[in-house]
């Protein structure tokens, strides 16, 4: 298969800047998408569970991905939070981690603002202490072993918050200590780092550019601002990320296959998450990157959704033909051969380019699509009806996340480990 020239390669450092933010915060909304589907059939329980078992999949692989594109070789706490301020589980401000280092192997984060928070705790602290204990404990240290296995994250307190409104949100301990027993890489990231998703091969960075960073070698920095590294590495960032979302789906996808009772199920409750995440994560795109609402306006949106991203590894692509816009979904590529989200964009399931194409311009349509050799065909127009949000992409919306504002905070400042003495 011959692939295009990577979507993100193209963009100006100042657009990658914005964008690479936003990937971030798209990832997180994932399980805004999904969670609400599992809740329905499943119960809280078992959404709970799923959430350990996509996160405990895919965190250890893409944090290993993360670290080896950047450079990030040590294997202390300012190397675990280097990784975390550039995990989809911790977009920025969103999630708002504020890291001290004590020394190498000793650190702590509290999160002034948690925007999960935020969309869980109206529903009351049964739902509050599943996502705080129940998901977190094993998935942070999940997370953690992609830098050292005898990592420990614990907390000094959590939510349910008490007193009512506590402030931080919540606070946490990282140690490692040499004595401790390494953690085992959960069963299915080892399935995952086989996957075509953990090994597609993206983009280097070009180490030699002079207009920003090119790696992560250097100190800790506080609030990581974007604009500060080069365009290389900004579009190599933007490609992992899209990369992580793939991977927690496939995480996702897994976990539900032990729970449903049936492949219909699965596929029906997968197709709901994709469908919510790509609607919303579109809006938030067009918005972001001001893009128009004609077809230049939605083939780059297509192009540039994290959920049909990186291009490498799911082939698709996105030509505006006259008036219309093209999207070709290739059927040999990597991320069919996973089975994940592309492998639901069928000739007779447009439900997920639908809500992309709803949240561009009401007006967008899915107009034909079809089978031919090698792709299914999308053909989507733009006509005088209009189409209402479809209930997916609104449960999404039901997160804090959809109507969330980046601000400016200035200059990365390194962090200084306390006991340095500085």
């Amino acid at each position: 298969m011959t692939l295009p020239a990577p979507a993100y390669q193209g963009l100006s450092q100042q657009q990658l800047a914005v964008l690479v933010p936003e990937l971030l915060l798209s990832g997180q909304l994932i399980d805004r998408s999904g969670m609400a589907h599992l809740i329905s059939a499943f119960g809280r329980e078992t959404m709970g569970q799923v959430a350990i078992e996509e996160w405990m999949a895919a965190s250890p692989v893409y944090t290993h991905r993360m670290r080896t594109a950047l450079g990030i070789d040590g294997d202390g706490v300012e190397d675990m939070f280097k990784c975390l301020q550039l995990d989809i589980g911790a977009p920025p401000q969103f999630m708002d981690f504020r890291y001290e280092v004590i020394d190498k192997y000793h650190g702590s984060f509290f999160l002034q603002h948690c925007g999960a928070l935020m969309d869980v705790e109206p529903m009351g602290d049964d739902y509050v202490t599943t996502m705080c204990h129940d998901i977190e404990d094993p998935t942070f240290d999940a997370t953690a072993i992609a830098t050292n296995r005898r990592a420990r994250i614990r907390p000094v307190h959590r939510p349910p918050r008490r007193p009512e409104g506590r402030m931080p949100h919540c606070e946490w301990t990282v140690t490692i200590e040499d004595d401790r027993d390494e953690l085992p890489l959960p069963a299915d990231a080892e399935e995952m780092f086989s996957t075509r998703a953990g090994q597609t091969q993206l983009t280097p960075i070009d180490i030699s550019a002079t207009d920003g960073f090119v790696d992560y070698r250097g100190p800790l920095l506080a609030d990581l601002q974007f604009r500060e590294w080069s365009q290389t590495a900004l579009a190599r960032m933007a490609e992992e990320i899209a990369l992580q979302h793939q991977l927690l789906s496939l995480g996702f996808l897994w976990s539900v296959r032990r729970y449903a009772e049936s492949d219909d199920q699965v596929r029906e409750i997968f197709r709901k998450q994709l469908t919510g995440i790509a609607g919303l994560s579109a809006d938030r795109l067009r918005s972001a990157m001001n893009l128009g609402s004609d077809a230049a306006g939605l083939a780059a949106v297509i192009t540039l959704a994290p959920i049909l991203g990186p291009v490498q590894y799911t082939g698709v692509t996105a030509e505006v033909v006259g008036d219309d816009v093209i999207v070709r979904v290739p059927t040999d590529s990597g991320a069919v051969a996973d089975g994940g989200w592309v492998a639901l964009l069928e000739a007779d399931h447009t439900e997920p380019l639908q809500a992309i194409g709803t949240a561009v311009d009401a007006h967008w349509a899915v107009a034909s699509s079809t089978d031919e050799e090698g792709a299914t065909v999308f053909v989507m127009s733009k006509g005088e009806q209009r189409h209402k949000e479809s209930g997916e992409v609104a449960i999404a919306r039901f997160s804090s996340g959809a109507d969330f504002e980046f601000t400016d905070r200035g200059r990365s400042i390194p962090i200084t480990p306390v006991g340095s003495g500085v």
